[in-house]
This record gives structure tokens, C-alpha cells and sequence, in this order.
């Protein structure tokens, strides 16, 4: 007998997915991280209602509704994506020089802009027409979607500058903030593998229409490549649980007297 014989392999790990998550903001507000991490907490508990959304709406609402609903909290996830990178950013360099700030904060927008720019179609623009409906609805869906991309961008790029020059500031290998960095552009180089492999297979599918049997298997391939991406979300979700469970080493204030202390950027 197999337990999960009733079940897909889309929906098991969407389950494990959701519990990840639900554990993970258990432990962010049974060990005061809240108060260190507001909107990363803000972010999973937006991630976690956004998969709730669409595994209950899916089928059991009108469809344009459904639409409107998922693609509303999908641009509320690419803001919030935002913040959480200015939030663990502040953590990790704090004490760096105002100067410091503005040339990286510069330099990272500019490299996660060229890449935007390449990276996936850009629609019409009457296509984006605020007259309509579904004029309304592409422009929030390409505000969602370009949004991810450049999230996932800046993401990459700051965790390479926590990982090297972490250590300097506080976002030292050890540190919350950088383990939460490090999961967070775990998943991200994730998501933008995948979206350059599906831009890939589209591309070969428009240039060269696929038999019924082709088709078939390329939809396989993106079902196991989207699972894939669920495998490597649980894992991250994992590892936050587990540091973000044990305190810092060295640790003997409390959070808020933590975010009291911490020092600004100095001018320069």
C-alpha cells in the first residue's frame, strides 16, 4: 500500500511547502525575529497566502477573478521583495559610509536593469492600454512578473556582496542576516534558471511547432522543472527554520535592544 498513491507529486510537495512555511513563521514570532525582520516575515506569510490562493481558488472561482486576485498579490510580492532586500541590506552593512551605499545601491541597479532589459518579452505597449480590462490586467501581470526578475536580480547581486564583504559590517557568516541572505538567493538563482530555460524551450517551440508527442513531453519537462523549484524551496525553508531557531553565537541582548543599537551609515 502506498500512502500517497492518491496523491501527485505537485501536491505533496506543495503540502510540505505550505507546512515550511507555516513552522517558519511559527519560529520567527515564538523567537523574536519579527521585530529584527519584519518584512521577511511579511514576505513569507505573503508567499504562503499567495499559494493558499491558488491552490483554492483554482477551479472554484470565475476565472477572471481568480486572475485579478493572484496577480494582485503577485505585485504585492514583488514590492514586498523589494523591502526585504533593503531590510536585510541595512542589517548586513550597517556602519557602511553613505558614500559606500549610493555607488552599490547604484551599481546593482543598473547591472539587474541591463538584465531586466534581456531577459523575457516586453509586450506592446497598447497592449498595456488602461481603457480595458484586460488591458489593466497585462500591465499588472507584466508589473508582476518584471518585478520577480528584477527582485531575483538584486537578490544574486547582494549576496555576493554579504557573502564577501559581509564579515567587514554585520552580516558576518553566522549572523541570521546572512543565512537569510543565503537562502534567499538560493532560491532566486533558481528562478532565474528556470526562466531562462523555459524562454529557451518557448523560443524552440515558436521556431519549430512541436508534434502532439513532443508537446506532451515538454509539458513533462516543465512539470518536473517546476517541482524542482518546490524541492529547492523546502529546503531553504528548512534551513531558516533551523538557524533562525538557535540565537547568533554571542548573542545577549534582546532583539529590540539589537535594533535600538545598531549603528546608522556614517556620511562621509
Amino acid at each position: 500500500m502506498h500512502f500517497f498513491s492518491d496523491f501527485s507529486a505537485r501536491q505533496v510537495l506543495w503540502t510540505l511547502n505550505f507546512a515550511a512555511q507555516l513552522v517558519l513563521l511559527v519560529v520567527l514570532l515564538g523567537r523574536n525575529r519579527v521585530q529584527r525582520y519584519p518584512w521577511f516575515t511579511a514576505g513569507i506569510g505573503l508567499f504562503a497566502l499567495r499559494l493558499m490562493a491558488e491552490e483554492l481558488l483554482a477551479g472554484r472561482t470565475a476565472q477572471l477573478l481568480y486572475q485579478e486576485i493572484i496577480l494582485v498579490l503577485g505585485d504585492l510580492a514583488a514590492i514586498v521583495g523589494l523591502l526585504v532586500l533593503v531590510e536585510v541590506a541595512r542589517r548586513a552593512f550597517a556602519g557602511a559610509t553613505r558614500t559606500k551605499w549610493i555607488l552599490n545601491t547604484v551599481g546593482l541597479l543598473a547591472v539587474a536593469g541591463g538584465v531586466l532589459t534581456v531577459l523575457g518579452p516586453w509586450p506592446a505597449l497598447k497592449d498595456l492600454a488602461w481603457d480595458s480590462l484586460l488591458g489593466k490586467l497585462r500591465l499588472m501581470q507584466l508589473l508582476a512578473l518584471k518585478g520577480d526578475i528584477l527582485v531575483d536580480v538584486l537578490t544574486v547581486e547582494l549576496g555576493l556582496l554579504v557573502v564577501l564583504f559581509g564579515s567587514h559590517f554585520k552580516g558576518g557568516w553566522r549572523s541570521h542576516t546572512q543565512k537569510i541572505v543565503i537562502g534567499l538567493s538560493t532560491i532566486a538563482i533558481t528562478l532565474l534558471t528556470l526562466q531562462g530555460v523555459f524562454q529557451s524551450i518557448f523560443k524552440a517551440a515558436h521556431a519549430h511547432p512541436p508534434t502532439q508527442e513532443e508537446y506532451k513531453h515538454i509539458l513533462d519537462l516543465l512539470g518536473k522543472l517546476s517541482n524542482a523549484n518546490r524541492v529547492v524551496y523546502i529546503i531553504v525553508l528548512v534551513w531558516w527554520i533551523v538557524w533562525l531557531w538557535r540565537d547568533e553565537p554571542g548573542t545577549t541582548e534582546t532583539p529590540a535592544a539589537e535594533t535600538a543599537a545598531e549603528p546608522e551609515a556614517t556620511q562621509e
